[in-house]
């Protein structure tokens, strides 16, 4: 049975290096500066042959207020309570503070195994600080150093007793179970679409501008407030997966920084938040673009959309605070046209109006989020793409620049997740953007594709014969290039 590791302590002293270091990736955002982590993230750490879930926390601060520390203070203490074991980390170079004294007081009462780690221990300089850890009453320090990766076999040794208890308890509670395995069931089509399961859940981000309401949304779907939220512009930092069930569907939501315009993001740990979201929409599948009713489809707003689309992500645009809308109808009936006019590479996305305070609309977003999932792992057969393609051309003729018609001989879709086709064709290089359009435009309504990514690609069509521009052999060359002289006849 897998465990869960919380690692918590102070702000700076080196909780998401440690991170990091466990999972074997640069998941968590790392800086000199302190209290760069806000949120709790979860990662799947490897030591040895140790494999366990790890928690990142916000650094522990002396505030209990309802300020962004004592949120963040609220937040870490309840990952210290979910958390099967605790590593209470310190700076060994800095020594115990009264703010440490004070948290490993609160952990003894909070989790029954607490791992004290004495950080960047490294060097002479930290001897003083391991010394003073055993003034804290939690055990013997575990000295470490998480930059250069000292002391994972100690940590190591701690943990795998623990592990086995934990595997012990699992075993003794299990419920019986008989699971029937069907040996000769088929392996799945590749041309079937791939429904969610939970080992491979519907990957979904959450992307938009500051303060429209993304973690917010996120708590609501989760049914708990599991990330940190508040009127404060630019809380979220990382971006922080969560798995769960949505409406019977699994799924994973990436909660990701506000994208603010390249101009104002001056601050390094904003570019990092920044470059970890736009990470995000690369791995997703389903990218919910979240606007503000107040001042939608602003400028960025549009660059968000377009980035998500130039990724070939399938696209949904959700509309929040719509509670607080006083005349709806109208307000609908503006953002729609809106929408046609500003994103038409888009033309047909869901948008979809909600409200992450109140709840109301997320069944509409779940069913979009599906539906575009779905549209976006369509797959057409060829034969339908060539009679397609032949009553299109009839419609509306190739165009013939210099006298000449481009001829369009033959259609087939290459891939899926988004959709792409290749057309072969005459000159391709001379047929022009518009009768591209018209054909990706064609192919959204006439076989229900609507907002998903189109790739179309025209493709010049090689001629197989081999013997094309060679020479015609003369009778005395055929017969030299065959061993034969004028005797042999």
């Amino acid at each position: 049975m897998s465990f869960t590791l919380a690692i918590v302590g102070r702000p700076n002293v080196g909780k998401s290096t440690l991170f990091n270091r466990l999972v074997g990736k640069r998941l968590a955002l790392v800086d000199d500066q302190p209290g760069v982590t806000r949120d709790l993230r979860e990662g799947e750490a490897r030591l040895g042959d140790l494999r366990f879930t790890v928690i990142d926390t916000a650094g522990l601060e002396d505030a209990t207020d309802d300020s962004l520390q004592g949120r963040m203070r609220r937040l870490t203490e309840r990952a210290v309570e979910m958390a099967d074991i605790c590593l209470f980390l310190i700076d060994a170079r800095q020594g115990v503070t009264p703010t440490d004294e004070v948290f490993a007081d609160i952990l003894r009462r909070k989790n029954a195994h607490v791992i004290l780690g004495a950080n960047k221990g490294e060097g002479r300089a930290a001897d003083a600080g391991v010394l003073e850890a055993y003034a804290l009453g939690l055990g013997e320090p575990l000295r470490l150093s998480a930059e250069h990766g000292e002391g994972m076999g100690e940590l190591l040794a701690i943990l795998q007793p623990l592990a086995d208890e934990f595997a012990e308890r699992a075993a003794r509670d299990a419920p019986d179970t008989d699971v029937a395995i069907d040996e000769e069931a088929d392996a799945e089509d590749a041309d079937t679409l791939r429904m969610p399961t939970p080992e491979k859940p519907l990957q979904v981000a959450v992307v938009g501008r500051p303060n429209a309401g993304k973690s917010t949304l996120i708590n609501k779907i989760l049914g708990e407030d599991r990330l940190l939220t508040g009127p404060e512009a630019g809380i979220t930092r990382d971006s922080i997966s969560v798995r769960m069930e949505w409406g019977g569907t699994p799924v994973r939501l990436f909660d990701t920084a506000g994208m603010r315009k390249r101009a104002k993001v001056q601050d390094k740990v904003e570019k990092l938040s920044v470059s970890d979201g736009l990470r995000a929409v690369k791995f997703a599948e389903v990218v919910i673009v979240l606007l503000d009713a107040q001042i939608p489809f602003e400028q960025q707003d549009l660059r968000i959309a377009d980035l998500a689309e130039r990724e070939g992500r399938a696209v949904v645009v959700a509309v929040n605070k719509w509670d607080i809308e006083e005349d709806k109808q109208a307000k609908l009936k503006g953002l729609k046209e809106a929408f046609d006019r500003l994103l038409p590479q888009l033309r047909g996305a869901p948008l979809i109006t909600v409200s992450a305070k109140t709840g109301r609309g997320l069944d509409r977003l779940h069913d979009a989020v599906l539906r575009a999932y779905e549209v976006w792992n369509r797959r057409v057969s060829t034969a339908q793409l060539n009679r397609w393609l032949t009553g299109m051309m009839e419609a509306h003729p190739p165009p013939a620049p210099g006298g000449r018609r481009i001829k369009l001989r033959y259609m087939t879709q290459v891939k899926t997740r988004p959709p792409g086709f290749v057309v072969m064709c005459s000159n391709p290089e001379k047929l022009s953007e518009s009768y591209t359009r018209y054909l990706v435009n064609g192919l959204r309504e006439d076989f229900d594709m609507p907002g998903t990514p189109i790739r179309l690609t025209m493709r010049s069509q090689a001629d197989k014969n081999p013997y094309k521009n060679r020479k015609k052999s003369t009778p005395s060359r055929l017969r030299k290039h065959l061993g034969k002289g004028p005797a042999d006849n």
